[in-house]
């Protein structure tokens, strides 16, 4: 790990040209860069930084290497140091390792958790396999995509059909592969949910949780060790200058390619060749449509009906933020007021700031929650869990963070969700 000096010496290779790089592995920088929402703050996505969900006034912050802040110079922005970060000391670790990072569960683990749970709980809990992940379709590793339902079980339940008695709530972690809270607060939920009086709500109501939404992405997280490897995208695709992959929360045919997307394969916002690219992005949707019901004509601004039930949450970090459809734009869906209610009473709950993307971020497109709301109706949320700063903040709390910090907060705004999934509009 690099010393006190060595950081502040990188510091100064960003508040300066940068000389040639040295070898090794490089130093991490979170950047905030003057980018006022609209034109200025869709100009610095344009140009394909990996611009974090996070805003503080009129500035954005982006994540790079100490040549980044040259690059957003040349691009015309006013970039500073706002935190440094060492590099990642990669060290082999065993296949039966169970945890990394102080106790962040591993995706074996995770994979494995699910069993666990479904073997102790036959009368709550059912697994699916929805799919694989791209290097298990390569024949190079890689994992199957697992789901978890829990409810009390009565004939019919938890099928692969949209004609299923109960509502149905849908939450997942770690899409994006570095936010590794969201991954924790999954393994909670579902321990909570077999577990807790939350059980007694699970009557009539299922409960589908993936922890995991992308575990090769995961894999190389998790190859740090102690110290995490930031990397958010799929591990589809090869980058001579940046990390591999597809960013798969800007792969789904909702708008796909426009706004908040790059087509640059080295971005960490690289969209994919195509929509629905990637065999993540297509298990999920294959599952959702298996869930749920098209209650929604097509169309912009068409509303859903007003017997849709359900909810879909995907879980992300950090910002402390609570976003609805639409992503693409700040034009309003047909359900806006809807939408608005449920994420203000989820908000309420946490402390966390409800808008739209745009209205509180920036706009981005080829989300999958505007793909759920857009195809099928549903009202679906994504939740930016965490501050920016503090002990407890960032992509890499300490894993004391997650039972004290942040699962409070998340499990008010589940028990939420699980109460609006019956009748949301």
């Amino acid at each position: 790990m690099r010393t006190a000096l060595a950081l502040l010496a990188c510091l100064g290779l960003l508040l300066s040209p940068a000389p040639a790089p040295a070898e090794g592995p490089q130093a991490t920088f979170v950047l905030r860069v003057p980018a006022p929402l609209g034109a200025e703050a869709q100009r610095l996505l344009g140009r394909g930084y990996d611009v974090l969900e996070q805003r503080d006034g009129a500035d954005l912050f982006v994540v790079g290497d100490a040549h980044t802040a040259d690059e957003l110079r040349s691009d015309g922005f006013r970039p500073s140091v706002e935190t440094a970060m060492p590099p990642s000391q990669w060290a082999p670790r065993s296949l039966g390792d169970a945890t990394y990072y102080g106790g962040y569960r591993t995706v074996t683990a995770h994979i494995a958790h699910l069993d666990e749970v479904a073997q102790a709980h036959p009368d709550l809990a059912t697994v699916v396999d929805y799919g694989d992940s791209w290097r298990k379709t390569q024949g190079s590793g890689g994992h199957d995509l697992k789901a978890i339902c829990i409810t009390r079980k009565n004939p019919g339940d938890c099928a692969l059909t949209p004609a299923a008695p109960k509502p149905r709530l849908f939450v997942m972690g770690q899409l994006h592969a570095r936010e590794i809270t969201t991954g924790d607060m999954a393994w909670r939920f579902i321990d909570d949910l077999v577990g807790s009086d939350l059980t007694a709500m699970l009557g009539d109501l299922e409960v589908w949780v993936v922890p995991i939404a992308n575990p090769d992405g995961v894999e190389i997280v998790e190859s740090g060790g102690d110290s995490p490897v930031l990397h958010r995208k799929n591990a589809h695709g090869d980058c001579s200058s940046g990390p591999r992959g597809v960013d798969l929360n800007r792969n789904a045919g909702s708008h796909w390619g426009e706004v908040g997307t790059s087509a640059n394969k080295c971005s960490d916002i690289y969209r994919g060749p195509r929509a629905d690219s990637e065999v993540e992005t297509q298990a999920l949707e294959s599952l959702w449509r298996k869930l749920y019901r098209d209650t929604r004509a097509p169309g912009d601004t068409a509303a859903a009906a007003a017997d849709t039930t359900g909810a879909v949450v995907s879980m992300h970090s950090y910002g402390n933020y609570v976003l609805f459809p639409w992503g693409w734009s700040t034009e309003k869906t047909g359900n806006d007021a809807a939408l608005r209610k449920m994420a203000q009473d989820m908000a309420s709950l946490s402390g966390f700031t409800a808008g739209q993307p745009g209205e509180v971020l920036y706009n981005a497109s080829g989300a999958t929650d505007d793909w759920v709301y857009e195809d099928l109706g549903v009202p679906s949320f994504v939740w930016e869990i965490g501050a920016s700063s503090g002990t407890c903040g960032g992509f890499l709390p300490p894993y004391s963070c997650q039972k004290d910090t942040h699962w409070p907060k998340v499990r008010s705004m589940l028990v939420s969700a699980m109460k609006a999934a019956h009748k949301p509009y």
